[in-house]
């Protein structure tokens, strides 16, 4: 009989999962509280209920009979999946495992508690506490929503004048209306942003990007993913080592991880998110152009007990990099001009807007308005294209 999936989430990130679903064969049905998602259009089904709302996921889930179920690039999502899973003895992680992932409190509070090197910082509620933490640190510090996605609500705080507006700002952000504040750690070269797949308890596939802003809009929103990075072997050994350990620690035995981690200035290796889940921005269809595996697919076969034995380590065959398109400026979309150099180099293109919609100057992942994966011969002159995309890439608004 056709193995009936469940997906939570249908932006077009997530078409990528459902598409993956499809090729496998599987009978797709699709949730969220957002009809108009374009994924939904490649399910066979879909049924609008939010994708946090665990048991009313669990109730559908029980009637339709799933066979797995699967919260791709979402981290608010995940525990949903896990919860269901559990629930119905279908391959899983630990709930309260992937619960503490995707709850920066939960997860500093691990992290520290288990004796991984970490920044100083603490969770809030209450601003006036807050601030009295920010001013004991002394110190530059980050101010983040704990359970939000796509850099929402993410700022770099070194004046007490600003730090209202930061707190306000995550606040609003945070499904669980708490903020963490923690001491800002000045990293060496790239930030590290990519996917792994465990397999069995082991890590099958280390799939680790290096992860490219906009200056000119957003410090901390990624606008690109560059894979493979540039990062030398042993320091990527050391962030292995601390994966591993992590996931150990946590009964994590299987899956895809969106990993995030910097090294600092003291030539430390600090993990700053492990997303028990595929990465979004289209990270998973940048590996899979470099290397040929794709990990949606994967995820999925693994979600509802098929064999997924033989992944492995694949060398790229050529660069590749996730970008996302976005605008300078607020106003009405006019057209996207994009220059041969890069038109070229293309293999994926979705654009999200057409001619006329207001759109925003970009700010977070939501600001997005399209996405591009592009191939590269080398790692030196993807790195400097994608640093430098405005000079090739021009998104025309209407003021």
């Amino acid at each position: 009989m056709q193995k009936r999936i469940l997906l939570l989430g249908g932006n077009y990130t997530q078409m990528t999962c459902t598409q993956a679903a499809k090729d496998e064969g599987y009978y797709v049905i699709s949730v969220d509280y957002l009809p108009e998602n374009p994924a939904h259009k490649l399910a066979d089904e879909y049924h609008n209920i939010s994708t946090i709302d665990k048991e009313a996921v669990l109730a559908l889930a029980r009637e339709l009979k799933i066979d797995g179920i699967v919260s791709y690039a979402s981290d608010v999502s995940a525990p949903t999946a896990a919860y269901v899973a559990e629930a119905l003895g279908l391959p899983t992680n630990p709930y309260e495992s992937v619960n503490i992932m995707t709850h920066k409190d939960l997860f500093r509070k691990f992290l520290a508690e288990n004796g991984f090197p970490m920044p100083q910082g603490a969770a809030f509620t209450d601003y006036d506490e807050a601030l009295g933490f920010f001013r004991s640190v002394g110190k530059t510090v980050m101010v983040k929503p704990i359970d939000s996605s796509g850099s929402k609500g993410v700022n770099k705080i070194e004046k007490e004048e600003d730090f209202k507006a930061a707190f306000d700002e995550a606040l609003s952000y945070s499904i669980s209306k708490k903020v963490i504040v923690e001491q800002f750690i000045q990293r060496q070269k790239y930030q590290i942003d990519g996917d792994i797949f465990v397999v069995d308890g082991e890590i099958r596939f280390w799939g680790i990007c290096d992860q490219h802003h906009d200056l000119s809009c957003s410090k901390y929103a990624p606008v690109a993913h560059s894979y493979p990075p540039i990062q030398n072997y042993k320091i990527q050994d050391r962030a292995r080592a601390q994966v591993e350990r992590l996931l150990s620690l946590l009964h994590m035995h299987m899956g895809a991880y969106n990993l995030e981690y910097i090294v600092g200035e003291d030539d430390e290796v600090y993990l700053m998110e492990v997303g028990p889940r595929n990465g979004g921005n289209l990270i998973t269809d940048a590996v899979f152009a470099a290397t040929g595996v794709n990990l949606a697919r994967y995820t999925v076969r693994q979600a509802v007990g098929d064999d997924v034995s033989d992944l492995h380590q694949v060398l790229p065959a050529v660069c590749a990099s996730s970008y996302i398109l976005h605008s300078l400026a607020d106003g009405r979309f006019r057209r996207l001009v994009v220059d041969e150099e890069i038109r070229k180099r293309i293999v994926k293109e979705q654009l999200y807007v057409k001619p006329g919609d207001e759109i925003k100057r970009f700010r977070n992942a939501g600001c997005g308005i399209g996405a591009m994966v592009l191939t590269f011969s080398g790692t030196e002159q993807m790195c400097e294209m994608i640093d430098n995309m405005n000079d090739h890439i021009t998104v025309e608004v209407e003021e």
